[in-house]
């Protein structure tokens, strides 16, 4: 399966729930939950379904075209199009982001080339309550 090799991530729920194979050209939005790899081509935005822990991966060989909105990205392959939103961002060797990477947790591989701005989203500052509860 996956041409021999298997899969660099796997979804959230260790499952890849769903696959575009190598020689599939998706053109348009996708949406999805659980584990989507892209072995093949998407010219369009991958959106995943708010609520779930979704994460995508794309191949060495996968390329996608689009803004990417999922809370794991693992890239590999090729992709020309923003991550936004992502609680954690990783760029194997082989990446090649034309794009701005909005995340929270960043992982970059020694090869990986991104054409664009990292930004790091933090999390809002907590107040301090003060010695009665009350901030």
């Amino acid at each position: 399966m996956f041409g021999g090799k298997q899969p660099a991530r796997q979804g959230g729920n260790g499952q890849v729930d769903t696959l575009i194979g190598r020689n599939t050209r998706v053109e348009g939005d996708v949406h999805f939950t659980g584990g989507l790899y892209v072995d093949g081509q998407v010219k369009g935005s991958i959106l995943a379904e708010k609520g779930g822990e979704a994460m995508l991966s794309i191949s060495e060989q996968g390329r996608v075209e689009g803004e990417v909105r999922v809370p794991h990205v693992v890239v590999n392959g090729h992709l020309a199009g923003n991550i936004l939103g992502a609680e954690k961002v990783e760029l194997l060797p082989n990446a090649q982001v034309q794009g701005n990477i909005h995340y929270k947790l960043l992982q970059m591989a020694v090869g990986a080339a991104v054409t664009g701005q990292l930004v790091q989203e933090r999390e809002p500052p907590r107040q301090l309550s003060g010695p009665d509860g009350e901030p």
